[in-house]
């Protein structure tokens, strides 16, 4: 199935953990879904992301133009992403024990790229030619590891998404306030409705 790639599916605030959300309600296991199931959706997601991301990488395009070969890397730093950074929201550190195969998976993914990154203005390179999706993804995956980004992160409590609180006094709860906070804010309403009901009729 084609994916609408919208505005809320890069609601995370960076790319890798845009990426890592590419997997619906990790917490649902009856529910949770892999949006990237289809390889063909990596390359889509890249195309959108360019836009949507493109203060993070400068200006520069993602390029993705053979989803299948690059999927097992892509996949690899996702989930190594998301393993690494949920342990560090609910444990408040980021654990050394997940650094290996987060570390191998971004190594993996910058193999063979060959561009220069975290110049003045271009912290992804040069905004003039394209750069491997799996390479930037790796970049954006890395820069995580600053310690005011990590105290920064947070895990959606509707869907369960990561993303990064850059909300002045670090208060964002949701991920998305028009998509998971109005969800809530109904699911709490419905639920005051029911209660009354109950007691009217009890």
């Amino acid at each position: 199935m084609t994916v609408s790639w919208t505005p809320h599916r890069f609601t995370g605030g960076i790319l890798a953990l845009d990426t890592a959300n590419t997997v619906v309600l990790r917490n649902d296991a009856e529910k949770t879904f892999d949006r990237f199931d289809d390889p063909a959706e990596i390359a889509r997601f890249a195309e959108a992301a360019s836009g949507f991301r493109a203060a993070e990488l400068g200006g520069r395009r993602l390029a993705a133009p053979e989803p299948d070969r690059i999927a097992p890397a892509v996949l690899s730093i996702r989930e190594a992403t998301d393993r690494l950074f949920r342990h560090a929201v609910s444990q408040g550190a980021v654990a050394t024990g997940h650094l290996p195969d987060f570390l191998t998976a971004c190594a993996a993914g910058l193999a063979g790229s060959a561009t220069e990154i975290a110049a003045p203005g271009r912290p992804f390179g040069d905004p003039a030619t394209p750069i491997a999706f799996e390479a930037a993804l790796a970049v954006s995956a890395l820069s995580l590891l600053r310690e005011e980004t990590v105290a920064r992160l947070r895990i959606c409590p509707n869907c369960s998404w990561l993303f990064v609180d850059r909300s002045r006094n670090s208060s964002r709860l949701w991920c998305d306030m028009a998509v998971c906070g109005n969800r809530q804010k109904a699911n709490r309403y419905y639920r005051r409705r029911t209660a009354v009901r109950e007691v009217i009729n009890a």
